[in-house]
């Protein structure tokens, strides 16, 4: 802990409410470590009870979390300072940021025509009576995802796929629950299911997804749930094939009442066909975001699965903010009929991969081994992030490091393509080399 910051209070809430004011001014930053129960107890004057009472509350919301021997500690993200992305220092002028993870705008299709298209075809304001999800969208996500081996039993829709997920662990699990999330994985998942009061179970991930051997682990250990990237997997670029989806759905097969939620982010940009998990357990959820093809401030999201889930899923929003706007249902449905939209999406998922391949092969010819089969992120392996960032980051270049995304897997760096252009990916190489070091891991492997 800082030593200009001295944990206060009388009752478990005020010692609470005093670490996470620590927390927010950043005079208790992540990782610093809170004093033993019995010690802090006797500085207070309270029993220990009240101070294990106060940890926990801070753990159930994510802010803190226990290291074994370490202690209790702040999480790298505790849920009262922003996202993770607003951690990131900013780059310094001059440098490419490629750390971001975003699809790069000039592949966004154009939102303005359609909108204006909206604005003179549609009817009047809905009302709270009439609002709720358009049947014409659900019949138009339903053929989509059939079209993809997808069995769409019921549908709804949510305000993103981190929404949806958010909303399925609520509406399923109760804290203190485990869920299996992939390592390295998306650092929002990992995040939302600390600050849920949840525990999360790593299961590690090679190019072809979630391993076996990792999934039956997590499964015998009980985990209630399992979160899955079906492509396109952030940070690695991992996606689900054939081969594995079938010896996933074996595993599954034997736990039919752990929740699956299926995660499909970059639907319409992956150059790879989809294999889908859906239906391997009683209760299931299948969830593709609108954010990466066709823009980030879209915040809408297909939920498919059996009818209970989904209906857990519609019915808390039903309670909470009541639907996702129309206006943006009516949006995503242009766009999905738009043939010059359909042809742009084309276009960026093309520009994506070549872009991947290229970096890959660059780093290749420089003897290191980068991840990603498809997507718009490439993870290096190496032995040492913090040096391999700074490295980066003193060549002009900025990335992610991998300590964002991991729990127990092996150190790396995440690339994000979309700022690239072809001349520059040669010299990255060069600096991810030289950043590197030598002794660089090849593989995912924890």
């Amino acid at each position: 802990m800082s030593a200009h910051y001295q944990v206060a209070g009388t009752t478990a809430a005020e010692i609470a409410a005093s670490v996470e004011a620590g927390v927010r001014t950043g005079d208790l930053p992540a990782g610093a470590a809170l004093p033993p129960v019995r010690a802090l107890a006797q500085r207070l004057g309270v029993s220990p009870a009240t101070v294990a009472k106060a940890y926990q509350g801070l753990r159930q919301r994510g802010v803190v979390e226990t290291a074994g021997r370490n202690g209790t500690r702040i999480r790298p993200e505790p849920p009262l300072t922003g996202s993770r992305a607003a951690l990131r220092l900013p780059a310094p002028p001059g440098a490419l940021d490629l750390s971001v993870g975003e699809p790069d705008p000039a592949l966004l299709p154009p939102l303005g025509p359609h909108l204006a298209a909206l604005a003179g075809t549609a009817g009047g304001p809905v009302n709270y009576r009439d609002g709720g999800v358009l049947p014409e969208l659900v019949d138009a996500a339903r053929a989509r995802l059939a079209a993809d081996g997808v069995p769409a039993e019921a549908v709804t829709v949510t305000g993103g796929a981190s929404d949806g997920i958010e909303r399925l662990l609520v509406g399923n699990l109760s804290p203190g629950d485990a869920v299996a999330v992939e390592d390295p994985g998306w650092a929002n998942t990992i995040d939302l299911v600390a600050t849920l009061g949840l525990r999360a179970v790593p299961i590690p991930v090679d190019d072809a997804g979630p391993t076996e051997a990792g999934l039956r682990a997590a499964l015998d250990g009980g985990v209630r749930a399992v979160v899955v990237t079906s492509r396109a997997q952030n940070p690695t670029g991992a996606v689900v094939t054939a081969g594995r989806a079938a010896s996933l759905r074996a595993v599954l097969a034997g736990h039919p009442g752990v929740l699956l939620i299926e995660d499909d982010h970059a639907a319409e940009l992956s150059v790879e066909p989809l294999h889908t998990l859906a239906g391997a357990t009683r209760s299931w959820a299948f969830v593709r975001s609108t954010s990466k093809p066709y823009g980030p401030d879209l915040r809408l999201a297909v939920l498919a699965g059996d009818e209970v889930t989904v209906a857990r899923v519609a019915g808390r929003l039903r309670v909470g903010s009541g639907w996702v706007s129309t206006v943006l249902q009516r949006l995503t449905l242009a766009l999905w009929r738009d043939p010059a939209t359909a042809e742009r999406i084309a276009l960026a998922r093309a520009s994506y991969a070549g872009r991947v391949a290229a970096l890959r092969t660059a780093l290749a010819e420089r003897g290191l081994t980068g991840h990603g089969r498809t997507g718009i992120n490439v993870w290096v392996p190496v032995p040492d992030e913090t040096r391999a960032v700074a490295v980066l980051r003193d060549a002009g270049y900025v990335v992610a490091p991998g300590s964002l995304f991991r729990l127990a897997s092996g150190a790396g760096i995440r690339i994000t393509v979309s700022p690239l252009a072809e001349a520059e990916i040669p010299p990255l190489a060069d600096a991810v080399a030289d950043a590197a070091g030598p002794g660089t891991p090849a593989s995912l492997s924890v």
